[in-house]
This record gives structure tokens, sequence and C-alpha cells, in this order.
């Protein structure tokens, strides 16, 4: 896991820290887990921008994750560490004895020729996935599921990883990634393992051509716009348009978004900012 800052020879050089991507080990994927992948350009079917902000990007092959890991008792060797340009962390092509070829999101330190395997009473060690009931406490997981066979939901991004705290009669209970303590059923499936590719936050564009690729465009700020294109616009000189807000007038500090009575409540012990939810 590193990063490298470039010589500045040119000005996109100059601010430029990028990835040494020294896991990844091959830069061509496999063809039969490709998928096309669609570009709107933040345009409709009828060719009106209906989303600012998107447009152009480098074309992009979707690589089919295996988020389920529902190949039981089955053991699968990783053959690659590979970039995925759809998503943070790296991921492992892994081949099965019985031939087939699957991409699953690569954790930390999983090295090419490693043995891994899914299964209800497999070893907790990295690249393993099963259920949260036989995982000892204390272990840091990654692709939690939040029903058990829908495939992993939880801790996917790069260096993301739960710590599995506690366990109650059906529950497991987890230190998520935003510090919050969750329930989640302890019959789920999730993989051991803190995910790869830990500093990609660290990571600086260089210049704004690099977001172009990425399908970005340039953002205006509401505080340059006119009062009637925000709630924030107009004034003389550098007004700073008074409390932060979005376009259509919804506050972006102190506003609390989340629905009140939600059914997932009673599974939420703490929040991230470590109050307890009021029932």
């Amino acid at each position: 896991m590193a990063v490298k800052k470039y010589k500045p020879v040119t000005a996109g050089t100059r601010w430029r820290i990028g990835n040494a991507y020294a896991e990844v080990t091959t830069n061509e994927p496999e063809k039969s887990l490709l998928e096309t992948k669609k570009r709107t350009g933040g345009r409709n079917s009828s060719g009106h921008m209906t989303m600012r902000y998107i447009g152009g990007g480098h074309k992009k092959k979707y690589r089919v994750i295996d988020f389920k890991r529902d190949k039981k008792d089955i053991e699968a060797t990783v053959k690659t560490v590979e970039y995925d340009p759809n998503r943070t962390c790296f991921i492992a092509l892994v081949e099965y004895t019985d031939g087939e070829l699957r991409y699953i999101i690569a954790p930390q330190g999983l090295q090419v020729g490693a043995k891994i395997i899914s299964g209800n009473d497999v070893a907790p060690e990295i690249g393993n996935a099963l259920p949260m009931k036989n995982m000892p406490l204390g272990t840091n997981i990654h692709n939690i599921e939040m029903q058990p066979g829908q495939g992993g939901k939880i801790s996917r991004s790069a260096g993301a990883t739960a710590q599995l705290t506690n366990k109650e009669d059906r529950y497991a209970i987890l230190k998520m990634p935003s510090g919050e303590l969750r329930k989640v059923l302890i019959n789920c499936y999730a993989t051991v393992g803190v995910v790869s590719n830990s500093d990609h936050s660290q990571q600086s564009m260089g210049k704004a051509g690099r977001n172009r690729w990425k399908g970005i465009r340039p953002r205006n700020r509401g505080v340059a716009m006119n009062p009637v294109d925000h709630p924030m616009g107009g004034g003389e000189g550098k007004a700073s348009g008074g409390q932060p807000r979005s376009r259509n007038g919804q506050y972006s500090r102190g506003l609390k978004t989340r629905k009140p009575h939600k059914s997932s409540d009673n599974l939420i012990i703490q929040r991230k900012n470590g109050s307890k939810l009021t029932k």
C-alpha cells in the first residue's frame, strides 16, 4: 500500500500524488467477467441535461464482482490482483478448483497464489467468507451482508473495515467504519480482513483534467450565482450567501435528513457522533 509523489516536470504533475499500484499484478482484465457500462452524460432520453456536472470521461467496462461469495466449501486460488476503474479498492481474480473464475473485493495482504474459501465452518483467515456467528470477537471484516443471502453491502470501499465487537442471541454488534455501533443478523456472511488500497484518500488529482477523465465536469459554487439560480447567490462583492444550503433550499449543516421512526432504528445502538437514538 503506497502512494508516490510525482516530480513537477509539468504543471499537471506538480501537485499530483498518485497510487503506486504496488499490489496490482496485471493490467489485463478477465474478458469473460466484463460487461458494457453505458454513460448518459447527465442527459435523459430526450437529450436534455437533467443532472449537472456530469459529462465526458474515459470509456469503462464493468467488472462483475462476486459480493455473495455463495460458492460454498470449494477452495479458490488467487490468480491476479487488479485495478478496477469502477471502485476505489482493488479486486482479485480467483479460480475455483472446478475451473470457474470470479472477481472478489481484494482484502489487504491477499497475495497471488493464496487459497481462500467460503463456508459455514471455515477458518477466519484473510479472504475467507463465513457467518459472523462463527467468527471470534475483535475480527476485522468487510463486504458484510445486511440480510442472509443478500450479498455484501457494508464496508466495500478502499481501506474500509468493521469490527465484530459482541454477539447476542440473534445479532452481531459491529463497530462500523463511521464509528456507529449497529446490530446485524448473526447469520449474515462477511469476509475477513481490511479492504485493500487504504491510501486511496491520500491521492491528489494534480489537475482538473484528471477529473474530466473520470466524467466530472467543473462544479459552480452557489455563492457565485445570481439569486434566480441559487438561494445563496447575489449580493454585492463576495457576499457569503448566508446559511449553506442546496439549490432547493435544503440546509447542509445541522439539518437531520434521516427519516424519523425508521424500522432500523432499533438496530442502531450508537450513532457515529456518539449520541444514542431516542426511541
